[in-house]
């Protein structure tokens, strides 16, 4: 059994962003998983960081982490990025030198040392863009961010980013195939 912190990032109960986290924590938890949930816009989540100290709910935030074996993102990607709630919720909680700490080499160079080696991560996005865009045109800027960015610098490597593509324009059939892979996914976690 292990033990999951989800994090939602969709202001719309009706989202198929929804429809993802319905589907893997009903998964999850047939399997035996339990799963700590933060809904990030029900919860009024402030995304504002002015260099403030942790307050409450983000050292809550940190507390389930600890205690948890993999941590779920499930947001859309506007503009080549999440929310700017999740994003403000990486910036906020995801921070040093709690998530990780930077080793100086010489002068102003240093590599970063994560402190969650031990957590997994599943990163769940919808785009409303076609794949062939996001991985020729962009780059797959989005999920080099989160993995690089983000999960690597906490030293997080094993990462399973989802992601599912023109989610606005496909077909009901293929949205079924997209919940099925997340099926897949929470029967692996």
């Amino acid at each position: 059994m292990k033990k999951i912190f989800l994090v939602y990032g969709h202001y719309d109960d009706k989202s198929f962003n929804a429809a993802i986290r319905d589907t893997f924590i009903q998964t999850a938890e047939e399997t035996g998983h339990s799963i700590d949930s933060v809904d990030l816009y029900k919860e009024k989540f402030d995304p504002v960081f002015a260099g403030e100290e942790p307050d409450d709910i983000v050292l809550d935030h940190r507390k389930r982490i600890d205690a948890c074996n993999t941590i779920v993102l499930i947001a859309p990607i506007w503009n080549f990025r999440m929310p700017a709630i999740v994003e403000g919720w990486i910036d906020k909680v995801l921070a040093p030198p709690w998530a990780f700490k930077f080793k100086q080499l010489v002068g102003n160079y240093g590599y970063p040392i994560g402190n969650l080696r031990d957590k997994k991560a599943i990163i769940f996005c919808t785009y409303g863009s076609p794949r062939l865009a996001i991985t020729t045109f962009f780059l797959n800027l989005p999920i080099r961010r989160l993995k690089r960015g983000v999960f690597h610098m906490c030293g997080i490597y094993n990462i399973n980013y989802r992601r599912y593509f023109a989610v606005p324009f496909v077909s009901d059939k293929k949205r079924k195939e997209f919940l099925n892979d997340v099926k897949k996914t929470a029967l692996n976690v």
